[in-house]
């Protein structure tokens, strides 16, 4: 049975963990690899070159609005292929574990069920909402 008095900070904590990632994700990809890095990343991975910025700034903006509780549902469940694309298509090679080198799927396939869990979880506590809508979580 969910506890109706805490799920809506749970909901909460796993949206605010899941929207500073991608944050740190995005944010990692501009400042450190930078557009231009990332897109030859992706290149190398047999994607169009500008797939790699399109999905830093997903990140950077989907973070930014999992964080505030804006559309979380929406966000968390439009960023879920890019977790998918992660887990397939960077980390599945390299095995189970995200300490093996490369790192393993295990890290983003479970990044891929919290996006998903967000999506049909909502919002949760703590979340901004657009007038008219501040019934619904």
């Amino acid at each position: 049975m969910i506890d109706s008095r805490t799920a809506p900070y749970a909901a909460f904590l796993l949206r605010l963990s899941l929207g500073l990632m991608f944050l740190a994700h995005g944010l990692t990809k501009l400042f450190v690899f930078t557009p231009a890095g990332t897109a030859r990343f992706f290149a190398s991975l047999g994607l169009p070159g500008f797939v790699g910025p399109l999905t830093m700034a997903a990140e950077i903006a989907g973070g930014v609005l999992l964080i505030l509780g804006v559309a979380g549902r929406q966000v968390a469940l439009l960023l879920s292929p890019v977790l998918l694309g992660a887990t397939l298509l960077v980390h599945l090679a390299n095995g189970w574990a995200f300490g093996n080198p490369g790192g393993g799927w295990e890290y983003p396939a479970f990044l891929t069920v919290a996006a998903l869990s967000v999506a049909l979880l909502g919002d949760g506590a703590f979340a901004l909402k657009p007038i008219g809508r501040r019934d619904q979580q």
